[in-house]
C-alpha cells in the first residue's frame, strides 16, 4: 500500500511540474496543453517505460539456450523469492551495473551488464540480481521507470521553454531569463523527487536481496567491487540517459563534488555496514 501512495505523489509532483512549465511557455492554454501531454506520458510510462528503457540500454533477452549458468541463477532466485519468472536481458557495456524494471512482477525485466558478469564471482552475482529481485518484490520498479520517462520528458519541455520563450496570462511574451530558469531548475526539482524516493528505496532493496540470495556478506562485497570497477568504467548509455541511473544498483555516472548531494543512491560504505551488519546478525 505504501508503495502504491509513494508513486501516487511521484506522478502527482510530476504532473504539477508538467502544468507549471507549460504555464510559463503558454498561460492558461499552455498549463492545460502540459497536463494533457503529463497524462499521457504517465500511461506510456506505465505500459511501456521498460521497453523504452531497455532499448535505450541495446539490452538483448536471453534464456536457458543462450545464457544458461546467468538464466538459471535468475531463475532459482525468482523461485525462492515466489516470483513470476522475470524477463533476463544482457547488456555489452564493461561496465559494472544491473537493474530491474516493470510495471509489476508479471511482467518484469531483470538486466545485467557483461561487465558485472566477468567481475563478480556466482556468489556476489546471486546477491546482486537478489537485489533486483527485491525491487521487483517489492512492486517498486514502476516508480524508477516511471520517473526516468518523466524526468527525461521535463528536461525536454524546459528546454523548449528556455528555447521558444514563453507566454504570461495575457498572452504577452515572458521574461527570457524565466525560460533560462525554468530549463535549469525543472530537471533539477525532478530530479531531487527521484532522490527522495530512491535512496529508502535502494536500502531496502539491499535488505531484501541479502534475504532472498540468503548471503548478506556477498552482496556487500559485489557493492564494493561495483564501486571500485564502475568508477573507470564509463557506462556509455547512462551517460546518455543521466535520467535512468536511479535505475541501477550503483550510480553509474560520472562525476563528484556537489553532483554527491543529488545522488539517488546512497552512500556505498553505509550500505555496506547495514550488509554486514545483517551476516553479523545472522551468525
Amino acid at each position: 500500500m505504501f508503495n502504491l501512495f509513494k508513486t501516487a505523489v511521484l506522478m502527482a509532483a510530476i504532473t504539477a511540474l508538467f502544468m507549471f512549465i507549460g504555464g510559463l511557455i503558454g498561460g492558461r492554454t499552455g498549463m492545460m496543453f502540459a497536463l494533457m501531454l503529463a497524462l499521457g506520458m504517465n500511461f506510456f510510462s506505465y505500459w511501456f517505460s521498460d521497453t523504452l528503457v531497455l532499448k535505450m540500454y541495446n539490452a538483448r533477452e536471453v534464456d536457458a539456450s543462450t545464457a544458461p549458468q546467468f538464466y538459471r541463477l535468475v531463475q532459482e532466485l525468482a523461485a525462492k523469492a515466489e516470483l513470476p519468472m522475470p524477463r533476463v536481458y544482457l547488456i555489452e557495456e564493461e561496465a559494472p551495473n544491473a537493474f530491474a524494471t516493470g510495471r509489476n512482477p508479471a511482467n518484469a525485466a531483470v538486466a545485467a551488464t557483461t561487465g558485472i558478469l566477468r567481475a563478480l564471482s556466482e556468489r556476489e552475482l546471486r546477491g546482486v540480481m537478489g537485489h533486483e529481485l527485491a525491487h521487483v518484490k517489492h512492486r517498486d520498479i514502476l516508480i524508477s521507470t516511471v520517473s526516468a520517462t518523466m524526468a527525461g520528458a521535463i528536461s525536454m519541455l524546459a528546454n523548449f521553454a528556455m528555447f521558444f520563450g514563453g507566454r504570461d496570462e495575457e498572452g504577452r511574451p515572458a521574461n527570457p531569463l524565466t525560460g533560462i530558469l525554468v530549463a535549469i531548475l525543472a530537471p533539477l526539482a525532478a530530479s531531487l523527487i527521484q532522490m527522495a524516493i530512491s535512496r529508502a528505496r535502494e536500502f531496502e532493496a539491499d535488505r531484501g536481496g541479502a534475504e532472498i540470495s540468503g548471503d548478506p556478506a556477498a552482496l556487500a562485497s559485489a557493492l564494493n567491487k561495483i564501486h571500485r570497477l564502475a568508477q573507470g568504467i564509463p557506462l556509455e548509455p547512462a551517460e546518455a540517459h543521466p535520467e535512468t541511473a536511479q535505475m541501477m544498483i550503483m550510480n553509474p555516472l560520472s562525476g563528484g563534488g556537489l553532483a554527491g548531494l543529488f545522488a539517488t543512491h546512497p552512500p556505498t560504505e553505509e550500505r555496506v555496514a547495514r550488509l554486514m551488519a545483517m551476516a553479523q546478525a545472522r551468525g
